[in-house]
């Protein structure tokens, strides 16, 4: 039976590289890419080779790492496989063959350079209209670190461990005056050492969490945290906020802190606004981000939430609601369900974390008819209103008002965390730091908005956006054009 056939390795070839990389190909994008970014300005530090040789230039270990990243080769030994076997890497840097370790310092020396590389390409997105800020939608999906999870501690944890330990060294005592044994003596004695070697390390621990005023520490990756990944599974990581636009779901902003969203409304949309450039914009956000002091922060900047409203914590116990005390906001104070008022003395408490005002009628709850139905408070019933209460009011009824925008949040910046993690592997980091880690998230998200930009325009007119913009940064630089007056020629036929 005949088969189709393959040439014959044997036979000397005439190739070129050029022909074995695809017009549409991924490669060509990010070489055109990393050729309009201003390395120095944004600062980026070059890796020197070996000593005594040339360092490697900041835009072909760039360029690997946007093409690694995308194709799910992250790691510095993978990449350094790839510029040996890859046709398209080895196009990309021109047949270099940097070390894997020369690859990993360019990323762990750049991490600001990153941030700014991003930052940079969202501006230039806003400025080919492709971004407009009117609406921001933000949300967050968590990423394992480089820390396990039995290398996290809290206190609950430690305490857990030197009670068993505790129980340990009981039980070693007791045998220890029941042995007349000598050598198993020694053994039950080196045993009790060892125990409470254990109990100094855990110890040692609990005083660096106080120490830090933390509520847990990671030993291997200090900035990680131990964090709900999905379905109630906790593995120790980190929570990436991301701020996408509306118009075309590019991401523009993003940040790691908190194991959760509560505290990232005001930073992330304030950030955003800072970095379009813009007067007003609205922002959209789950629930998790509803939090009255920074819908009241963002209001008071111009910016409009539409923020998931999160039910009441008052207690449904078969007793009046919070929500039936009508509240006078010109006069500041409750009228209740019999017809009194409920007023405050104007000081403000910490609850929680929170600042609420009390509201009660202590005289008018003694002899009320309702008192039964109403609290079971010896002294009356009191509300607590939060000082933000106006602003998540508001926020509340703009959500009510506008369910189908409100319903844009999922549409607009689901979809790409999906593809980050699904897709490309982003599921985990390979640094240490917040720093470091964010590196990889603005390195996977100048990857997104790139490919976002294959399928918003055609091939063939990215690449011209892309080449008029390479001319563009060249003619800046009179003594390159002088020296290198081949290589624009070059980049505008690729």
């Amino acid at each position: 039976m005949d088969f189709i056939q393959g040439f014959n390795r044997c036979q000397l070839q005439m190739l070129s590289f050029d022909t074995m990389v695809k017009q549409d190909s991924w490669a060509r994008i990010v070489d055109l890419f990393v050729d309009i970014l201003p390395l120095k300005e944004l600062g980026f530090k070059s890796t020197h080779a070996s000593e005594g040789r040339p360092p490697f230039d900041p835009s072909d270990l760039l360029k690997l790492y946007l093409y690694g990243y995308k194709n799910q080769l992250r790691s510095s030994r993978k990449l350094a496989h790839a510029c040996q076997v890859n046709i398209e890497v080895i196009w990309l840097l021109k047949g270099l063959t940097p070390s894997a370790r020369k690859i990993a310092y360019f990323r762990k020396e750049n991490s600001t350079a990153f941030k700014k590389a991003f930052r940079h390409f969202v501006v230039l997105l806003k400025d080919w209209s492709l971004i407009d800020g009117e609406t921001i939608a933000i949300d967050s999906f968590k990423i394992r670190a480089q820390n396990s999870l039995k290398n996290n501690f809290n206190q609950k944890k430690i305490d857990r461990h030197i009670d068993y330990i505790d129980g340990k060294i009981n039980e070693y005592q007791n045998q220890l005056e029941e042995e007349d044994n000598a050598d198993r003596k020694e053994e039950i004695e080196k045993k009790i050492a060892y125990q409470n070697s254990k109990k100094d390390k855990y110890e040692e621990i609990e005083q660096q969490i106080k120490d830090r005023g933390v509520s847990q520490i990671s030993l291997t990756d200090p900035d990680a945290k131990s964090v709900i990944l999905h379905r109630n599974v906790v593995n120790v990581g980190y929570c990436v906020q991301a701020g996408c636009d509306g118009k075309y779901n590019l991401f523009i902003n993003n940040d790691t802190g908190t194991v959760n969203d509560t505290h990232a409304l005001s930073p992330m949309a304030l950030d955003a606004k800072s970095l379009l450039g813009l007067d007003t914009m609205n922002v959209i956000t789950d629930k998790g981000y509803t939090t009255g002091k920074h819908i009241d922060i963002c209001t008071k900047n111009n910016i409009t939430t539409f923020s998931s409203p999160k039910d009441h914590s008052s207690q449904h116990n078969g007793l009046f609601d919070m929500q039936i005390f009508k509240y006078d906001k010109e006069n500041d104070f409750y009228t209740c369900p019999a017809g009194q008022i409920l007023s405050t003395n104007g000081t403000v408490y910490n609850k929680n974390k929170h600042k609420v005002k009390h509201y009660k009628n202590r005289q008018a709850c003694k002899t009320c008819e309702l008192r039964n139905q109403c609290t079971k408070n010896k002294n009356g019933r009191f509300i607590e209103r939060s000082i933000y209460q106006e602003a998540l009011d508001e926020n509340k009824k703009r959500v009510a008002d506008n369910p189908n925008y409100y319903r844009l949040r999922q549409q607009i910046t689901e979809h790409q965390f999906g593809t980050l993690k699904r897709q490309w592997g982003f599921t985990y980091v390979l640094m240490k730091g917040k720093e470091n880690v964010l590196s990889e998230v603005n390195l996977m998200m100048i990857c997104y908005n790139l490919r976002r930009l294959m399928s918003i325009f055609s091939i063939n007119d990215l690449k011209n956006k892309l080449k008029e913009l390479v001319l563009l940064f060249l003619t800046k630089y009179t003594t390159y054009r002088r020296i290198y007056p081949m290589n624009i020629q070059k980049m505008l036929t690729c």
